[in-house]
């Protein structure tokens, strides 16, 4: 067999082997998220009863927001991240009997449903925005 087409397969076969290590990870994550907890309901189901729960108190200025928040996610993970993200600003307006969904409960939502590594992204578009997020400084920083 020629040399090259051996480096070549070898090379093919490592990154498809990459790929299918990638993939399987995150069919995985999505596999825990489906499991029940100790309810009886996941956390997929939850996030689809907080959605669903709160729809009426979404408003236009509000879903546009929660858009320019997620826009830097990549366009494959945006909907997904959208939807976690919503979940959880509809839990918290639920839980506290809000009228409607206020920017201030999209940040807190938004800090509380995403990792730490995303908060940079997060305080230079509020200050972008000329956004005053000092009452949730202590939440970013901890």
């Amino acid at each position: 067999m020629n040399q090259g087409l051996a480096w070549f397969i070898f090379f093919w076969v490592f990154i498809m082997v990459g790929f299918i290590s990638i993939g399987g990870y995150f069919m995985f994550r999505k596999f825990l998220k489906v499991l029940p907890k100790e309810d009886g309901k996941s956390t997929l189901d939850w996030q689809n009863h907080w959605v669903e729960s709160s729809r009426h108190l979404w408003t236009e200025d509000s879903k546009a927001f929660l858009g320019q928040l997620v826009d830097p996610v990549p366009a494959a993970f945006r909907d997904i991240a959208k939807h976690t993200i919503a979940a959880r600003i509809g839990q918290l307006a639920l839980e506290r009997g809000a009228p409607e969904i206020t920017r201030e409960l999209c940040v807190e939502g938004y800090i509380l449903a995403t990792p730490r590594r995303d908060y940079k992204f997060l305080r230079k578009f509020l200050d972008e925005s000329g956004i005053d997020y000092e009452r949730f400084r202590p939440m970013l920083e901890q």
